[in-house]
């Protein structure tokens, strides 16, 4: 693995996630349960992960993101903050899924994630992500969130950037648009 210095954060489930990481190295990592408050929680968690190393936002090689399954908001939470970091500091970010980093120890393993509605997503390494019933699959619960955002880290360092990170969204979100008339606009 290379000395890479990569940052890494997830919000995609109930929780708020930072880990960085030198190479195979954990420097630092942080997570909060929280079902609320990503957004706002989110920034202030990376610069504490970074203090408490003495490294700066330029010090960083790449950006590592949790890109999904998961909650539609914290997706869109956490892949919106890393296209603007990337942007504003002029660094690679990439995208990881929490498919891929289970699959990081455990390439054969079936992944589970936990889903709404008593139901879980489930995948093998390279296969269609689905949607199945949870009942029966206590087993396939994904890795904590410090320990999934440092396995973001280490399945980013083995990924020559590319695209910018892209939300995984294996279902609709449950939003819907109003089914009020639109407001007449005035002249």
């Amino acid at each position: 693995m290379s000395d890479l210095l990569i940052l890494s954060f997830d919000t995609s489930a109930a929780h708020c996630a930072a880990a960085l990481l030198r190479g195979d190295t954990v420097l630092a990592a942080r997570a909060e349960e929280m079902g609320r408050g990503q957004a706002e929680r989110l920034m202030p968690l990376l610069e504490e992960v970074l203090a408490e190393c003495g490294v700066t936002w330029a010090d960083l090689d790449r950006i590592a993101v949790g890109i999904g399954p998961g909650n539609f908001t914290g997706i869109r939470i956490s892949v919106s903050t890393a296209r603007g970091l990337a942007l504003g500091l002029g660094k690679p970010a990439t995208g990881i899924s929490t498919f891929e980093a289970i699959h990081l120890d455990a390439p054969d393993a079936l992944a589970g994630v936990p889903a709404p509605r008593g139901q879980i997503y489930v995948q093998r390494q390279w296969g269609t992500p689905e949607l199945v019933p949870a009942e029966g699959t206590e087993a396939l619960l994904p890795p904590e969130p410090r320990e999934l955002a440092i396995r973001i880290a280490r399945a980013a360092a083995l990924k020559e950037p590319g695209q910018r990170p892209a939300p995984l969204y294996i279902r609709p979100a449950d939003a819907a648009p109003s089914r009020d008339a639109a407001p007449r606009l005035l002249d």
